[in-house]
């Protein structure tokens, strides 16, 4: 990304900070999981910026090392609110990732995953920080050390202790987003069809289903584990969900495989990311608090929703 560092080119502070608006939120949200979070803290490091007497050198340098006190200073505080969560914690779907860099795609896009958010959640904040802006984003340790306030040779070895976790937590085999596109569209045809045979198929033995709801709505199945369990649960209430006009669009979430459920009229119910390892699907992650559903537009009824499901059911049955 170009970054405007000279003054004296008539560029505005506002001008400069939303050439940088995108990394400033990409960094964030890798940091904290949660796109509402993120965006305050791009809000806090804005009027930072905007309440400084001076221009700095780099700007870039400046609103990067800004943004990540700030976020570091959140997921703190954070973090205790999380440890009291109802049930399984995931971070809020992000369906886009605002700053783009061709040269690696690839890189920002696996890094902003669940799978690697949820290692991310293992590590502290100041190490989450530092990994992001080192390994993620590949800042220099010079410019590590200002944006934390530690030294490089401390940046090195959180560094060091944070991709010993991270690579300790990651699958051993990993897919090309072809074959995950692939194999995606063949799960979602078969969850369409109520194909239990083919879902099955797809899934890997030890193969999860899990939900996050946060105590707010209804869990589609609090833990499933196993290919014929999680095929049959899959297999039998998308079924009963289309009856009532409940569907879904495929689309990337975090980066990953995924879809978009919605109810009748359109609103979010839920969303649902595929982790796709070694040609088959290990996890399969909905999340369904509406609290982390917002701002993908209008919230569903999740209740409502689930009542009508199981009328389905005693209908049918």
């Amino acid at each position: 990304m170009r970054a405007f560092e000279g003054r004296g080119f008539g560029v505005s502070k506002a001008e400069e900070f939303e050439e940088l608006r995108p990394l400033l939120f990409s960094i964030a949200y890798r940091i904290l999981g949660s796109v509402g979070e993120a965006e305050d803290a791009v809000q806090e490091t804005w009027l930072r910026f905007d309440g400084s007497s001076t221009r700095p050198t780099s700007t870039k340098a400046f609103l990067s090392a800004a943004v990540t006190r700030v976020s570091i200073d959140v997921l703190r505080s954070a973090r205790v609110r999380r440890e009291e969560y109802v049930g399984p914690w995931f971070p809020e779907p992000l369906l886009s990732d605002p700053y783009q860099d061709p040269a690696q795609a690839v890189e920002l896009a696996d890094s902003v995953s669940m799978a690697a958010l949820l290692l991310l959640e293992r590590l502290s904040p100041l190490e989450r920080a530092v990994f992001v802006l080192r390994e993620v984003f590949a800042f220099e340790f010079d410019e590590v050390a200002a944006a934390v306030g530690r030294s490089e040779a401390a940046c090195r070895q959180l560094v060091v202790r944070a991709r010993r976790h991270m690579e300790a937590g990651r699958p051993r085999f990993e897919a090309d987003r072809q074959e995950r596109h692939e194999l995606a569209t063949r799960f979602f045809d078969a969850l369409r069809s109520g194909d239990v045979d083919g879902l099955r198929d797809l899934l890997a033995a030890d193969v999860q289903l899990v939900g996050d709801g946060g105590g707010k709505a209804p869990q589609l199945a609090k833990a499933v584990m196993g290919a014929q369990n999680v095929a049959r649960v899959l297999g039998t209430v998308f079924p009963l969900m289309s009856r009532i006009d409940v569907t879904f669009e495929p689309h990337e979430v975090n980066g990953q495989p995924g879809a978009i459920f919605r109810d009748r009229d359109g609103k979010v119910l839920h969303t649902l990311a595929l982790d796709v390892l070694d040609s088959q699907i290990q996890t399969i992650r909905t999340v369904l608090n509406p609290d982390k559903l917002g701002h993908l537009g209008p919230v569903a009824d999740a209740w409502a929703v689930d009542r009508e499901v199981k009328h389905a059911r005693r209908q049918r049955n």
